[in-house]
């Protein structure tokens, strides 16, 4: 399929996690990804590191990149202080995300989803001074764990505010990971129509065993980039009911993009085993349990020794 890969190892993967990666690990962490032919990372994100502890570092990564870098990250922010802030730490792609229902917003940005959208033209102005790039990302596109199916009316009425005006891209998120291939692609096809000046990121959960499966669809409706985190990491603080990213081992694996070959997917798995290890998580990934199966015919599994 033609559609690029963000890995969101480092900030939707970590969010959640037990324990933290050095700082220098997700830099190299970063390089290494890169290098395989992922084409974009979300390193981090600019939410109270009381509330989450693992992104206290997060303009720290920044910094250790270098200019090239990033140009092809994206930073998590839900308010136009965040985005000055990152700015003056030299972040210039800034991911800023509210939620399509009220009750997720509050609980995770502490306001409703109306004041999200009235300051997000502050927002965009910030990331303008600076030359940055300002995605939409609607949370919560398809189910809330507090009001349930969230209606398609709301999500098309965000798409249509005047106030996202200015944005590069939607990001449209399935946070519990309880839609399906048919939603989604409703959805996104909804979001390709009313916005084709955008591009389109589909974000999504494996909560139902349906990861890959949303994300074809997604691409199918019109996505031009799909997110996936190492191992399956992550999952919402403020969702409850919701398991981890969909893996970016089974993503590429399913879709095979031109840079995965089998030694970029070996490296793929091991990466993801590492970190899963040291973050002391389980590795959800199918891929990688197929990959390390007794299988050694298929060019694809691991040999035993290696």
């Amino acid at each position: 399929m033609s559609v690029q890969y963000r890995d969101v190892t480092l900030r939707d993967g970590l969010q959640l996690a037990g324990k933290n990666l050095p700082t220098e690990r997700k830099i190299a962490l970063v390089r290494e990804l890169f290098s395989l032919g992922v084409e974009h990372l979300e390193v981090g994100s600019m939410a109270r590191p009381d509330l989450v502890p693992t992104m206290a570092d997060t303009l720290d990564v920044v910094a250790g990149l270098d200019a090239a870098d990033r140009e092809r990250v994206w930073i998590w922010t839900a308010t136009p202080r965040h985005v000055e802030r990152a700015a003056a730490a030299g972040v210039r792609g800034f991911q800023y995300c509210f939620s399509a229902s009220d009750s997720h917003n509050r609980a995770n940005i502490g306001r409703d989803t109306e004041a999200s959208l009235a300051a997000m033209p502050d927002a965009i102005s910030a990331a303008s001074e600076v030359g940055g790039r300002v995605q939409l990302c609607i949370a919560t596109s398809f189910t809330c764990p507090f009001e349930g199916v969230v209606p398609i009316d709301r999500f098309q009425a965000i798409l249509d505010d005047p106030r996202t005006a200015g944005a590069v891209d939607v990001v449209v998120c399935d946070t519990l990971g309880q839609a399906d291939p048919g939603e989604v692609h409703r959805r996104v096809a909804l979001a390709k129509e009313r916005r084709p000046e955008l591009g389109i990121v589909y974000h999504g959960h494996d909560t139902w065993g349906l990861g890959v499966a949303n994300a074809a669809a997604a691409v199918e409706a019109g996505a031009d980039v799909v997110d996936g985190a190492l191992g399956g990491l992550g999952g919402c603080p403020f969702a409850p009911g919701a398991s981890g990213n969909t893996a970016l081992e089974d993503l590429v694996f399913a879709f095979r993009p031109d840079w995965l070959d089998v030694g970029a997917f070996e490296t793929l798995v091991r990466l993801g085993e590492e970190i899963t290890g040291a973050v002391q998580e389980p590795n959800r990934s199918r891929a990688r349990a197929g990959a390390r199966s007794e299988a050694h015919g298929f060019p694809w599994v691991i040999p035993a020794t290696a």
